[in-house]
């Protein structure tokens, strides 16, 4: 009976100690069980768990994670009761920069996450909004960059830091107005670039009047009653004009073209009367004044012609003396008597012998001198 009670005691304790055993156990599994918070871009939600970390936590909870989203804490790091998981979800943002289209991947919520994630110009234009969140845009977002330009116009250069997207749009900020003529280095819907120079050239067209003298012509007659060498204006002459007009382009003030238009003659010339004289003028009368020597002038003048007024030259020519006689005329004439030759007489004596000729033959023996001289 000892034995039995004993085995009775053995049997309870064995039960007692599994009966502990599943206490114990379902107090730790009790325990075990976490209350965490998932903000999901700043939607919270809370999630009971019994995961060790991060990642299995989301895994358990049915919670997806792309390879782009970002998740405080660390997917291996271990999680506490009470923790909070941050998920930024990755998005495909679609942004237009100074026109090109590109896609951003940003874990931001608004407009203005995306403009400081590209690290843009501060004075950068933005079409949206700032605060406007993304799951909200309807059209990618539009940046215009700020870009230097310069515009020379009108002598000067003047330089802008502008954020607008064409070269109209720049003439507009720049306060400049083109002219219906006026010539530009870029197409107004050209879009703007960084260091963008562009050049308006001021073209005018004008109209120009000129005047251009017609020059009068001369009507000659002939005049039988009046000497030869004068001349008479019987009707004055007069000249015309002729007006002469012009399109004349300008650019930047200087003229590059003339076109002429109209080429119109508003007084005509009137042409000058003219009587010459045809009478021929009457021969000289030798004169009889006698120069020193009885050498008449005359003969002087004629030996002025032939030599120059050298009574005693000898130029080798074969001709002698100031009336240049050939030495077969002054022996013909009878100077022979007088000297061997014209050059060695007097004066007196070649005109002496000179007169012989001029008694025989005229003064064809001196035709060119005494033609100039009017003897004959």
């Amino acid at each position: 009976m000892q034995n039995a009670l004993k085995n009775r005691w053995v049997k309870v304790g064995a039960q007692a100690a599994v009966l502990t055993a599943l206490i114990l156990g379902l107090v730790m599994f009790v325990g075990a069980g976490k209350t965490i918070a998932v903000a999901i871009d700043g939607q919270s939600q809370s999630v009971s768990t019994r995961a060790a970390t991060v990642g299995d936590v989301l895994k358990d909870s049915a919670i997806p994670v792309g390879d782009r989203d970002v998740v405080t804490p660390a997917l291996d790091a271990p999680v506490a009761d009470g923790a909070l998981i941050d998920i930024k979800r990755n998005k495909s943002v679609n942004v237009s920069i100074d026109g090109v289209d590109r896609v951003v991947h940003t874990t931001g919520l608004t407009v203005a996450d995306v403009v400081d994630q590209l690290n843009v110009s501060e004075k950068a234009q933005i079409a949206q909004g700032p605060a406007l969140a993304l799951a909200a845009l309807s059209t990618p977002i539009d940046i215009s960059t700020p870009k230097d330009v310069s515009i020379k116009v009108d002598g000067k250069t003047k330089k802008l830091n502008t954020t607008a997207e064409t070269v109209e749009a720049v003439l507009e900020e720049a306060k400049l107005t083109l002219g219906k003529d006026d010539e530009l280095n870029a197409k107004a819907t050209d879009a703007v670039t960084d260091e963008m120079k562009l050049k308006i050239v001021r073209v005018e067209t004008k109209t120009v009047t000129k005047t251009k003298v017609v020059a009068h012509g001369t009507d000659t007659t002939k005049d039988s009653d009046a000497l030869v060498g004068s001349k008479k204006t019987l009707v004055k002459g007069k000249d015309g004009e002729r007006t002469l007009t012009y399109t004349v382009t300008l650019r930047d003030g200087k003229e590059t073209d003339r076109k002429l238009e109209a080429d119109k003659l508003t007084t005509k010339a009137v042409d000058a009367e003219v009587s010459v004289g045809t009478k021929p003028k009457p021969k000289p009368k030798p004169k009889s004044t006698s120069t020193p020597g009885s050498v008449s002038a005359t003969w002087s003048a004629l030996a002025k012609c032939e030599s120059g007024g050298n009574w005693s030259i000898n130029s080798g020519n074969g001709y002698y003396g100031g009336l240049q006689f050939s030495a077969s005329s002054w022996r013909g004439a009878g100077g022979g008597k007088y000297a061997a030759l014209p050059h060695q007489a007097t004066p007196a004596e070649q005109v002496a012998t000179a007169e012989v000729l001029r008694r025989s033959g005229g003064w064809g023996h001196w035709p060119a001198c005494s033609s100039k001289l009017g003897l004959r």
